[in-house]
């Protein structure tokens, strides 16, 4: 994934958390089977986001669609809302503790999931709490 990209969902992931809660989880994984490789998935995690998976995801994606230009944003595959208790979210927590932050990860395995490659730009088991 291209840098700019990388700064842009940084962005986004401080925007969204200054508005909303704080995520818990926020990053983009490249899966090892993924068909094709310059697809990444985009996992997210927070409360606000479980409350109203729907309108949560709608949220998530209209801001994405606002920021990202149409190449970047052919580069997102999905956007993935994992819930408190997830184990692939757990197993992620455990591995990586990051705030707004950039945290790259290579070739890893979370509960079966391949992943190839990995951005997570927030990680905390901590339970998020309201900006001030």
């Amino acid at each position: 994934m291209k840098n700019e990209t990388l700064e842009k969902l940084g962005f986004l992931e401080g925007k969204v958390s200054s508005r909303k809660r704080e995520f818990s989880l926020f990053g983009v994984f490249l899966r090892e089977d993924a068909q094709d490789k310059n697809k990444w998935d985009l996992l997210a995690a927070a409360p606000w986001l479980e409350a109203d998976k729907g309108k949560g995801l709608a949220y998530l994606a209209k801001e994405i669609r606002k920021l990202l230009d149409p190449d970047e944003l052919l580069s997102i595959s999905r956007i993935v809302i994992l819930e408190k208790g997830n184990q692939i979210l757990e197993a992620i927590h455990k591995v990586v503790n990051v705030k707004h932050g950039n945290v790259e990860l290579k070739n890893n395995n979370f509960f079966g999931v391949e992943i190839t490659h990995a951005y997570i730009i927030t990680s905390s088991a901590v339970e998020p709490t309201v900006r001030a």
